[in-house]
């Protein structure tokens, strides 16, 4: 099912790029208390996950996006939000992002949904009596879809709910090499190429690290690192095999997917229609938003993040 979104942006926020960039440098980041826990994964390396303190509401995952982490906006955001509406919490590094590197050449990538499928176990094991729900912010929201769909009715959330996904992984990196939206290429390929570099002094990498800086979009990126580091043939594979829109007629969990028209990743042919929809599966869409936007309120000096407000709404009807 295809909805309209509630979402009216702030007057003094128009266009994608300030509604995506505003909360990203000048959002206060009031993360509540955290207790990290380390997993130890099956092949050798780690996954990290920094919990709000127990309640007795629901148990809910997060992953962030490309390079996200603790200092990401949104993830503060929203872990304060859930844990203020009695909601156990986690958050989910993807390898490599805790703030210690892990401890193998591979990383992560949009498409990687093991690590996923481990932590969802680990957590529904040790937290049988509770309700398990996930939320998924771009490149996570895209890992999250993929998972759920791979998964049917064995996926242990009671339901999910996703932002500013990247359906389809070509269309969102071509898009980033055009326009305004270069700035956030630019931005997101220096700290992969840094980390990068990084590993290299521990590892043999498939690019030289001296190279580094000739790989000036993400398909350059994903097709000189990514692919061969995570066992794709090519980018062309990589992003073929990873994109989360063919995974969605699969979804069995109750799926809340927020998109705008107008996000800078994503061209809005990419949006998926009707019929590439499971029965469980909806998808509410805005015209403005920008990417992990949707920032709202008349008064600039105090500005309304709008997404927890709807994610909290969503979530109430499965407690």
């Amino acid at each position: 099912m295809i909805t309209r979104s509630a979402f009216r942006p702030a007057w003094w926020l128009p266009g994608p790029h300030l509604q995506t960039l505003y909360p990203s440098l000048f959002r206060p980041r009031k993360a509540p208390q955290l207790t990290r826990e380390r997993i130890e994964l099956p092949d050798g390396d780690f996954v990290d996950l920094d919990w709000t303190r127990q309640t007795d509401g629901m148990c809910v995952l997060i992953l962030h996006g490309l390079e996200g982490s603790i200092d990401s906006h949104y993830t503060a955001g929203i872990l304060s939000a859930l844990a203020r509406d009695g909601h156990t919490a986690a958050l989910m590094y993807f390898r490599g992002r805790s703030g210690e590197p892990n401890r193998l050449p591979r990383s992560y990538h949009s498409g990687e949904t093991g690590d996923l499928d481990f932590i969802m176990q680990h957590i529904d094991q040790q937290h049988p009596e509770k309700k398990i729900a996930a939320i998924g912010y771009s490149l996570g929201g895209n890992v999250l879809l993929k998972w759920l769909g791979e998964q049917g009715s064995a996926a242990p959330p009671v339901t999910a709910v996703t932002i500013s996904v990247p359906f389809e992984l070509n269309c969102a990196a071509l898009t980033l090499e055009r326009g305004l939206s270069r700035i956030y290429q630019q931005h997101l390929l220096q700290k992969l190429r840094a980390s990068v570099a990084t590993k290299a002094r521990l590892h043999t990498m498939p690019f030289p690290a001296e190279r580094l800086a000739e790989l000036r979009t993400f398909r350059q990126f994903d097709q000189a690192i990514t692919a061969p580091l995570h066992g794709f043939s090519g980018v062309d594979d990589y992003y073929e095999r990873s994109s989360s829109k063919q995974f969605l007629k699969n979804i069995t969990v109750p799926t809340l997917m927020l998109q705008a028209r107008d996000d800078p990743f994503l061209p809005e042919d990419a949006l998926p229609h009707e019929a590439d929809l499971s029965n469980t599966v909806t998808l509410e869409v805005s015209r403005r938003g920008g990417h992990v936007g949707y920032v709202s309120g008349w008064n600039p000096l105090q500005p309304s993040y709008w997404l927890e407000q709807r994610i909290l709404q969503h979530l109430a009807a499965f407690r």
